[in-house]
């Protein structure tokens, strides 16, 4: 779900190693001992004064061992839950348009609202944290049950209790909607090519690249890139966008297993944009994939990146489908930049620091009009 899942950076096209083992699993045994769980299992049978729904104790059991690990990028996804992750990759769902996460707290947080839709309209903004949904406290919540909590039919509506830095906790109410999101956007402003990406799935390595001969065309004096409130999607988006300005074989990112570099991506391609000026726009709702896209831009001075801070999402996930059809989201790796850089929880910050318009003011634009100020 972009809600919540699109800065997963990766799925199966993944180059990590299977055999190169973390360290700290190494020391874990082969095989569990079950015999505490059927221990707990043969108690609950016994007294629990209830219905009890064995299927529903086999997926509690998953995702206790999943949420084990401590860490909000790997989960465990049912069936269903995995079929609405596919689907919102795709960038087409039901729900209000913001994506979440969790901060160093373990607080469900808005990363980003996409722009033009419900959630945006009705006031949310980044790093809002999200205390409860229709009246219901979300701590010790996953990010995939808040997803499926706010989440519902179209014309439906959600309350949502938001803490604000350190305001009073106050109550927002998003009318759900259908949320199409294109991968990408693009147009030439005074000579200048904007090439907006919203998130990186499929469409977007083709679609980036039409709008980047269109560009070299027309002969643009400056390409401006707009990561604002991209949560990321595939490594591969990533990629192949960093490709579009680095020359092949150039580093985009290295990724890291337990101290050791398990794979390194590198730009692929004409670089059709290479040696034009670019200014990448970056915000706190830039994460993952943007990150490792702003990031390659900036080691190999293909651009100036302007905004404020980014998120800081620096790991890696891979999907693995399960025989019964759920999957399992798991960090298999940390990414780092072509310098060398790992920015998980201190995100990227900017080569020139411009804040967002005022007051959700959006005929104006302070970012942008840097980017093109310094591009003219």
């Amino acid at each position: 779900m972009i809600f919540s899942l699109g800065f997963a950076a990766g799925r199966g096209d993944l180059k990590i190693r299977d055999q190169l083992a973390n360290n700290a699993s190494q020391s874990l045994p082969e095989d569990l001992n079950y015999s505490a769980v059927e221990e707990v299992y043969d108690q609950l049978k016994a007294a629990y004064d209830g219905q009890i729904d064995s299927a529903k104790l086999l997926d509690g059991l998953k995702r206790g061992l999943v949420a084990s690990t401590g860490d909000p990028y790997t989960e465990f996804f049912d069936p269903q839950e995995a079929k609405e992750f596919d689907e919102a990759l795709s960038g087409s769902f039901t729900g209000i348009g913001a994506e979440l996460g969790k901060n160093s707290d373990g607080q469900i947080i808005v990363v980003s609202p996409l722009s033009g839709y419900p959630a945006e309209k009705a006031g949310l903004r980044a790093q809002d944290k999200i205390a409860a949904i229709d009246g219901k406290s979300t701590t010790n919540l996953s990010i995939t049950a808040a997803v499926r909590q706010i989440r519902g039919a179209e014309g439906t509506k959600v309350t949502l209790t938001i803490v604000r830095g350190n305001d009073q906790p106050f109550e927002i109410t998003i009318t759900r909607a259908r949320i199409n999101l294109p991968s990408v956007e693009y147009k030439i402003e005074g000579g200048i090519g904007y090439l907006k990406i919203n998130q990186f799935n499929e469409d977007t390595a083709p679609e980036a690249r039409r709008a980047a001969q269109e560009f070299k065309d027309k002969e643009v004096k400056g390409v401006i890139l707009d990561l604002r409130g991209n949560p990321g999607g595939y490594l591969s988006g990533a990629v192949d966008i960093a490709s579009l300005w680095l020359p092949e074989g150039t580093t985009v990112v290295t990724e890291r297993r337990g101290g050791q570099t398990v794979s390194i991506e590198k730009a692929s391609g004409s670089s059709t944009l290479r040696n034009i000026p670019t200014v990448v726009l970056i915000d706190k709702g830039s994460a993952s994939a943007s990150e490792i896209t702003a990031g390659a831009l900036r080691d190999h001075k293909a651009a100036k990146l302007v905004g404020t801070k980014t998120f800081g999402k620096g790991s890696v996930q891979r999907i693995d489908e399960l025989s019964d059809g759920s999957e399992l989201k798991v960090t298999i790796a940390h990414w780092f930049t072509p310098a060398g850089k790992n920015i998980d929880k201190e995100g990227i910050t900017p080569d020139f620091i411009a804040e967002s318009s005022q007051n959700g003011d959006t005929t104006k634009d302070p970012q942008k009009d840097k980017a093109t100020q310094l591009l003219n």
